[in-house]
């Protein structure tokens, strides 16, 4: 597999961005999820 065209990959901080971004995703669905009373 050709691992050279993704960004963050030279980014510094990219992994630890990615695994946060998804974090935040996570919570605010939940959130909202909540308080639809969908869950």
């Amino acid at each position: 597999m050709n691992f050279d065209h993704m960004p963050e990959l030279h980014w510094m901080g990219g992994y630890p961005f990615a695994v946060v971004l998804m974090g935040v995703v996570c919570v605010s669905l939940y959130v909202v999820f909540k308080r639809r009373d969908w869950l």
